[in-house]
């Protein structure tokens, strides 16, 4: 939401008030094309950042770019402003995967990002939503992620929608391929 002052007549004379503007939010699947890639990639390396990592405009378009052209995930992004004049406010990519023990398809929710000016109102909450019925529309038994022990932020949003951390899961294991 944007805020703004305004000067009005009041009872008892003039005074300053504070309106909040409600813009209309969209969340939608991303297309493969650049104007969803042009989206996506400036809030992907806010993201990168958030997590110490350099900024790199290149790598975030082209990893986005490649992701999508290649079918390899399914992102839903959060934009306001009409055609033309959009502004991208969050995305959450899912990467498809499965469940050898439970034989079933699960989504692994990677990455959830919302700028700054969008943070609690919501945003968050409807594309998580969004990935949530995506989910349940393709089959999958379980959405999975994980978070950073800092991020308690996210741990409220998460535990709020029905998350539960799963018992006996601190360990996570890399073998750094290259």
């Amino acid at each position: 939401m944007e805020q703004g002052s305004i000067v009005a007549p009041l009872a008892g004379g003039r005074k300053s008030v504070t309106l909040a503007v409600v813009r209309t939010i969209t969340i939608r699947r991303a297309e493969a094309g650049e104007r969803d890639v042009a989206l996506i990639a400036p809030l992907f390396d806010l993201y990168r950042q958030f997590y110490d990592k350099p900024a790199d405009p290149r790598l975030a378009v082209a990893f986005i770019r490649d992701r999508l052209q290649a079918d390899e995930c399914v992102i839903f992004l959060a934009e306001t402003g009409g055609e033309g004049s959009r502004e991208a406010l969050g995305f959450v990519p899912l990467y498809p995967s499965f469940s050898s023990l439970v034989a079933c398809r699960v989504w692994v929710l990677n990455d959830l990002f919302v700028i700054a000016t969008a943070r609690g109102h919501g945003v968050g909450r409807a594309l998580m939503e969004a990935a949530r019925q995506h989910a349940v529309q393709t089959g999958a038994k379980r959405l999975t992620l994980e978070t950073t022990d800092e991020n308690q932020t996210a741990w409220a949003l998460y535990e709020g929608l029905g998350y539960v951390r799963r018992k006996g899961s601190v360990r996570f294991y890399e073998l750094e391929l290259g």
